[in-house]
């Protein structure tokens, strides 16, 4: 499934041989049936998606079997995934206003399926390694690189904390949709800040609240029906947990409200989405009395 030998070459290129030597033990443990019930089955469409040859309905068939597809879109072989989110308007948002990628490495935390991380590799980078707890995510990607063959860029099944950091080798670092899960946003952004080198850029996007008070809250039980958001901050609030990480250049380039064109519902993703996590009769707030979701996605640099 994984090439573990191409993953070494590509960390080894990066400076971090030493990553696959101490990740091994765990990757053989998480791509396992012993790492998710569903791994056999998950692992046999993306074995069973090699023969499909020109039948596109049958490979539709397959990666419908790895649904929810939360993000997207992809071309896989002739097969249209139009996933919950549609990722494309969030990269077109941030691709020209962050460091230019050609020739960078980069980290990509959070990346779920693996999305954001092949178009960082159309961008130009180099290498690119995701990193996400999600196996479903990491079997997705599995199955778009069937046809892809992309050996620069990995999906991995592990945690942000749970690699060997401090490592200061990457040149861009993304963080998207990922801090307002975090019980402790700034342990995030120090582990975020270990993983650059000096000069590095960090592109962070997250949920944020309405205010001009450098201020956070915490919900508590749901936001826009999600049980794991811990703190939602101001953007002042957010800039300020930045610069106490010890980040500089700090720059907001982009704010928008997520709307129902954007997260939605599909074939790929037949569960509620946005639509019901918004009160029907004020859409600008959440079921719960919530400001409903603003995103911005933020630039810094590692001095």
């Amino acid at each position: 499934m994984l090439d573990q030998a191409a993953l070494a070459a590509c960390l080894q290129s990066i400076g971090l041989r030493d990553w696959h030597d101490e990740l091994a033990p765990l990757l053989r443990e998480r791509l396992s049936a012993a790492g998710h019930g569903d791994f056999e089955q998950w692992r046999n469409i993306v074995r069973a998606l090699r023969d499909t040859g020109a039948d596109k309905e049958r490979r539709k068939e397959l990666l419908l079997g790895l649904s929810p597809w939360r993000k997207g879109p992809f071309d896989v072989a002739g097969v249209e995934i139009d996933a919950e989110w549609r990722s494309d308007l969030k990269w077109a948002r941030l691709k020209d206003a962050i460091a230019p990628l050609a020739d960078r490495n980069v980290l990509d935390v959070g990346c779920g399926n693996g999305y954001y991380a092949l178009q960082m590799r159309k961008a130009g980078a180099r290498t690119v390694i995701g990193v996400d707890p999600s196996l479903l995510y990491v079997m997705q990607f599995l199955a778009i690189n069937e046809f892809r063959r992309d050996s620069g860029v990995f999906v991995l099944p592990v945690r942000l904390h749970e690699l060997p950091l401090p490592a200061r080798k990457f040149d861009t670092t993304f963080s998207m949709g990922v801090l307002y899960h975090q019980r402790a946003p700034l342990d995030h952004l120090g582990q975020l800040r270990q993983t650059l080198r000096p000069g590095g850029q960090l592109v962070l996007e997250t949920i944020y609240l309405p205010g001009e008070e450098a201020c956070s809250r915490t919900p508590d039980d749901r936001y826009a029906r999600m049980r794991n958001v811990w703190m939602l901050p101001t953007l002042p609030e957010l800039i300020l947990w930045m610069t106490r990480s010890g980040f500089i250049d700090i720059e907001i380039l982009d704010k928008s409200i997520t709307t129902t064109d954007e997260q939605r519902s599909t074939e790929w993703m037949t569960f509620e989405s946005l639509a019901e996590a918004l009160d029907t009769a004020d859409p600008t707030r959440t079921v719960e009395g919530w400001p409903a979701p603003r995103r911005a996605i933020i630039a810094a640099t590692n001095p």
